[in-house]
Order: C-alpha cells, then sequence, then structure tokens
C-alpha cells in the first residue's frame, strides 16, 4: 500500500461522540469510520487487522478438524420461537424487520437455532457425529449502551462454532481440546499473558462455564483472581459455595476489571431437544445429540488489543495482526529512490509513506498507525550503506544495512 494512492487520511480528532480509546484511535489512524453509535464501517487497514484475526483463528480451529461456514443474518422466526427465544421477553436485544409480503423477521444476535436446524438435514445416525461447525459473521444485538468503540457494538464480527456429539464424554473431550486452542490463539494474538479462563454461570445450561477475560482498565466485567492464576472467577459467581465448590476456601483472591473476549459453553440438549436434533445410536435408538458452542468476539478482540496497548503517541500492534510489519519512509531523493527499491521487493510486507509531506508528519502518522517497525532510508543512513529501524513498542532504534534487510 502507497499512502499517497489511498483515500484514507489520518484525522486529528476523532468523532466528537467516540469516547472509547479504541475507536478514537482506530478511527483517526485511519482503521474504522464510525456510521453511528455501535455501528462502523471497516476502512483497508481496518480489513487487513480483522483478517489477520481470522486467520489465527481459523488455522487453529481447521486443526481440531473443525469446517468453516457462512450463515445469513436474516432469520426465519420459527425455530426460535421453539426454543422460546424470539420473545423480546425473553432476548431483549433483538433487531426485527416486517416482511413487505407480511410477516417478520430477525437479524441474528447468535446462531444455536439455525445452525441445530440445518444439521437436522445432515446428521441420521451416530456414524455422522461427532462434527464441528464454525464460521465468522456478522451479528446484531440492540445493546441499550454502545459507548465502548469496538469493545460493545450493535453490529459486530464474531467467530462461533458450535459442535454435536453422540456422547457427553465425547462433549466433554472436545471441550477441552476448545479450552487449549483458544489459550493458542490469545497468545497468538499477543494478549495471553494477560487473558485468562474465567469461571462465570453457566446459567440454565449447567453449573459453570468458562469465559476469557483480558486484563483492560476500562473492561466492563469485575474478575477475581488468585495468586498464580489458576483460578479466576466473575464477579457473578465469587461467592462461598462456589470457593468451596472449586477448592479453593480460604486463599485470598486480588480483584480487577477485564473485558470479555470469548465464551465456552457445554449446551448438553438445550437446544438439539426442543428443536428435535437426534440420531440412531449403534443400538438402533434414537438419541439426542449433545451439543457445545464456543465464541469469540473478532472485531471485539481489536478493540481490546487496539485499547490494551496504546499509548500517548497512538495505536501499538502486536506484530501477528498488524496491517503491515514496515512503515518505509524515504528522506531526499537518494532516499526516495532506494526506499522505492525496497518497496518492490516487500509490497506485502510494507506501508510505504511516499506522500509529498515532511518528514515530521510521517512519523507522526507512523505511530498514530502503529505499524511494528518504522523504515527510515535518508542520506544520513545511507552514508553508512543502512536504514533507521525503529520498533514501535519499545522506541528503540539501530541502523541495518540495506543488504541485509
Amino acid at each position: 500500500m502507497r499512502l499517497s494512492k489511498t483515500f484514507v487520511k489520518t484525522l486529528r480528532e476523532a468523532p466528537k461522540d467516540e469516547l472509547a480509546k479504541n475507536g478514537a484511535l482506530l478511527s483517526r489512524a485511519g482503521y474504522i469510520h464510525k456510521e453511528m453509535a455501535g455501528a462502523y464501517d471497516y476502512l483497508p487497514l481496518g480489513i487487513k487487522v480483522i483478517e489477520n484475526i481470522k486467520q489465527i483463528i481459523r488455522e487453529e480451529l481447521n486443526a481440531l478438524g473443525c469446517e468453516e461456514v457462512l450463515m445469513t443474518s436474516l432469520q426465519n422466526p420459527e425455530p426460535w420461537e421453539k426454543t422460546g427465544r424470539f420473545s423480546d421477553q425473553e432476548v431483549d436485544i433483538w433487531f426485527k424487520t416486517e416482511l413487505a409480503s407480511g410477516g417478520t423477521l430477525g437479524l441474528a444476535p447468535t446462531h444455536e437455532e439455525p445452525i441445530v436446524n440445518m444439521m437436522k438435514s445432515y446428521v441420521a445416525s451416530y456414524k455422522d457425529l461427532p462434527l464441528y461447525v464454525y464460521q465468522f459473521q456478522t451479528k446484531f444485538r440492540n445493546e441499550l449502551r454502545a459507548k465502548s468503540g469496538l469493545m460493545r457494538g450493535r453490529e459486530f464480527l464474531m467467530k462461533d462454532l458450535y459442535s454435536f456429539h453422540a456422547s457427553e464424554e465425547d462433549l466433554d473431550s472436545f471441550y477441552e481440546k476448545v479450552e487449549e486452542a483458544y489459550t493458542r490463539i490469545f497468545k497468538r494474538l499477543g494478549i495471553g499473558n494477560d487473558t485468562y479462563k474465567t469461571f462465570a454461570s453457566g446459567g440454565i445450561f449447567s453449573k459453570y462455564s468458562h469465559e476469557y477475560q483480558t486484563v483492560l482498565p476500562v473492561g466492563e466485567d469485575t474478575i477475581y483472581y488468585n495468586s498464580d492464576h489458576s483460578v479466576v472467577l466473575n464477579k457473578e459467581v465469587y461467592n462461598d459455595e462456589v470457593l468451596t465448590d472449586l477448592g479453593v476456601k480460604g486463599v485470598e483472591f486480588a480483584e480487577t476489571t477485564a473485558a470479555e473476549v470469548g465464551n465456552i459453553f457445554k449446551l448438553k440438549f438445550k437446544y438439539s431437544e426442543p428443536l428435535g436434533l437426534k440420531f440412531s445410536s449403534e443400538d438402533n435408538e434414537s438419541k439426542t445429540v449433545y451439543m457445545g458452542c464456543y465464541g469469540l468476539g473478532v472485531s471485539r478482540v481489536m478493540g481490546v488489543i487496539a485499547e490494551k496497548f496504546a499509548d500517548e503517541k497512538g495505536l501499538v500492534w502486536p506484530e501477528s495482526i498488524a496491517p503491515f510489519k514496515y512503515y518505509l519512509v524515504g528522506i531526499g531523493e537518494n532516499g526516495i529512490k532506494e526506499a522505492e527499491k525496497l518497496y518492490a521487493n516487500r509490497e506485502n510486507e510494507i506501508l510505504f509513506d511516499d506522500r509529498d509531506v515532511r518528514p515530521g508528519e510521517k512519523f507522526a502518522d507512523a505511530e498514530l498507525m502503529g505499524i511494528p517497525y518504522r523504515v527510515v532510508i535518508s542520506d544520513k543512513t545511507l552514508a553508512e550503506g543502512s536504514a533507521e529501524i525503529t520498533d514501535r513498542r519499545t522506541g528503540e532504534s539501530k541502523l541495518v544495512k540495506l543488504s541485509e534487510i
């Protein structure tokens, strides 16, 4: 990408109604454009970050044998009515619309009902199980508050995975594999050291579920953790009964705020039973399919990472998800010529600031955009046969021979 050829420009000011740091910086740096509260457009740089996050998730899920699909956002009320969840009294975050020909459709806040309904066409025998299906899909939730940038949207991108099993033992086994995969995913995303598997309420499904919470000063959740973070609990389940149940009664816990970035749930028969998803066992008995669901907020993760690592100068992307690895600047006629040569060989890795503006403006934009390494080639560096490379995270600079870049 050449900055002289893109329509995107950095902004001095964020949208006036953008209160969240992640939303403000992502808007100013040209990654997103705010349409309205809780709804954002993703610009070329933002798309690259989103796709990098998706690819990390995709690689880890594919390694488990999961298959990717893409389901419709428009929702037929019928399967939702069978579980009672199309009612606004049961689920108060629906966006609904009336068909011109009559009738009501919904915009999906999640996909348990439709995925179960779909699997009725493909699951008949124990030989068809287990199976694991996931998607990256836009969800719609009519949130009362949408003031946290990408961290709480009314329209947002989510990875949702659903697993189907012939036995509870098989569900338990796969659940553990997803736990391990999530640990790897968050490590690769650069937030593994501050993201913890957290005990949370299982609601009507089970005693507990698990959330993945990233420590963050502006996080909307409160979590409690022991000294080695081996036990982490959401505030909603932090009580004597639960501590006794987990065998950690009398242990000292610390408190912090965090942002939920994922969750995993053993649904068992919650949706398969009312929707009639059954299979024929080896003994030719009709049995109900066991089910699990596993969510991960893709756009939310982008917002959390932007919020967590930003400094007073702008964004600071982990190298694994940055839109480009290098921000290239040529200064002076000779510096520009050498920069052009370098760019020609490494276009996919380089954001080339070839604009006719002052070097100081380029350096400021490099810091605002958060590209991991700024590469400057000038008469001064060429005198050493080198380029100056600055690490955005640490601010440390070094000269590297052009032949070694």
